[in-house]
């Protein structure tokens, strides 16, 4: 009777495992996204599919499917799977896993698969206790982890494993893992009959941010807390908000994100971009970076690529990095956002930066000049016989303040002006000079 009993029960979810560890891809056709490097005929397709891998190390956001992908190949391999948490692990958890896989490999014939995940954890030693079990074919090491491996993993592992980055899932991506889990009856919430709209579902693949374990925990959250209504759980625009109240922007403070972030700001800010460098401007902001970083940056950027294209640039930037410090968050995102969009908009010129990029380029390579004795300081008794200040031409002695000789003839030219902004101006007056200077010349002959 007992075995009657059960057969006539439905299938019921695991609920000691939330729904994002329930409803893990059982096939490459139900993976979400990654096609860059799993759509068919792609390289970790093939391997996957013809089972010819010895070594892989997956890197990438969280939530885009590195654990599960690895779970999904130990499912279509057939091969023994252990999983390890590099967080948790010791060199003993290693050494025991691999004593293990030794001994299944002579009972079975058959390999294990290692995944170890968050694997930039490990440290030096215990990556390099992992490298002659890959070289041997001991173990078949997938390795997972959030970080960027080329700075957290040592090179001899690396070199024997076949890096793919994964990528954040876009919404279209990630909106059939939500539908299937609704349908689901094994693993998901089909048991509590939700009716989800379009709208809610769109609300959740958006906000998650690519990170799929992160919708379908807010979707298992608001089904669970959300009482039914005739026999309906009705997941609405208003249920999903509240299932994710806060959305957690996938940045981190010293790593590949800001770096990467903060690049692109910048780069918008130079390429005249208001728009673009105002969003960056608030994703730093939403994700906690440091406002003095931000306000830095924006001082570096005013006097690199805009200088005098438009001189206020600079101590406007320089007011704001002050008023940053002064007011601190949340008013500091004004004078941010306002210094941003300022110096996006303002006339570009990298000009000032070059000419002291070259300047600084002639002081190393070449020889270096002498100051003239007509400049020198003379502030002493005996500086005339020491021909120091003799033959100087006060500027302001001639009109217009030039005088008919360069003081440094022999220095080349290194600020070539552009023709933006207010170097428009610098450049018609520098070339006025240079005019007024060549006929004072020819008059003094």
């Amino acid at each position: 009777m007992a075995d009657l009993f059960q057969q006539q029960q439905p299938l019921r979810p695991d609920t000691r495992k939330n729904l994002a560890a329930r409803m893990r891809p059982r096939n490459l056709e139900e993976f979400a996204g990654q096609k860059h490097i799993l759509a068919e005929g792609k390289l970790l397709y093939r391997l996957i599919t013809s089972n010819r891998f010895s070594a892989l190390l997956f890197f990438g956001p969280p939530g885009t499917g590195k654990t599960s992908l690895a779970y999904l190949i130990a499912q279509i391999t057939g091969e023994r799977f252990v999983a390890l948490n590099a967080v948790e692990a010791a060199v003993a958890d290693l050494r025991k896993a691999v004593q293990e896989a030794e001994q299944h490999w002579q009972v079975s014939g058959k390999r294990t698969i290692l995944l170890v995940d968050e694997i930039h954890r490990f440290n030096k030693s215990q990556q390099d206790a992992l490298l002659p079990h890959v070289e041997h074919g001991t173990i078949r090491l997938i390795g997972a982890t959030t970080h960027n491996p080329f700075f957290y993993v040592n090179p001899a592992l690396i070199s024997r494993m076949q890096v793919f980055e994964f990528q954040a899932l876009m919404p279209g991506d990630v909106l059939p893992v939500l539908r299937r889990a609704l349908t689901d009856h094994e693993r998901g919430l089909a048991e509590f009959h939700v009716d989800a709209t379009d709208e809610a579902l769109m609300h959740l693949a958006k906000v998650c941010d690519g990170d799929v374990r992160k919708s379908l925990n807010a979707l298992e959250v608001g089904v669970l807390s959300t009482p039914p209504t005739n026999g309906l759980v009705l997941f609405t625009h208003a249920v999903a908000q509240e299932s994710i109240q806060r959305k957690a922007v996938v940045y981190d403070k010293d790593e590949d994100a800001h770096y990467d972030t903060i690049s692109a700001f910048i780069k918008c800010v130079r390429g005249s971009e208001p728009d673009a460098a105002v969003y960056l401007l608030a994703k730093m902001l939403h994700a906690g970076e440091d406002i003095r970083f931000i306000a830095r940056r924006l001082v570096i950027s005013a006097a690199e690529d805009i200088g005098l294209a438009d001189p206020q640039a600079l101590p406007l930037a320089v007011a704001c990095q002050q008023a940053v410090e002064f007011i601190g968050m949340p008013e500091a995102r004004i004078p941010l956002a306002e210094t941003t969009i300022y110096l996006a908009t303002a006339p570009k010129s990298n000009a000032a930066y070059m000419a002291g990029e070259a300047a600084a380029t002639a002081i190393k390579e070449n020889r270096t000049l002498e100051v003239p004795n007509n400049l020198k300081n003379a502030t002493y008794a005996g500086e005339k016989e020491l021909g120091r200040h003799v033959g100087y031409q006060y500027a302001h002695d001639y009109e217009g303040g030039i005088a008919p000789d360069k003081m440094m003839a022999e220095v080349e030219q290194f600020y070539q002006p552009t023709g933006r902004g207010y170097e428009k101006i610098i450049a018609e007056r520098l070339a006025r000079w240079n005019e007024i200077r060549k006929q004072r010349q020819s008059a003094k002959k």
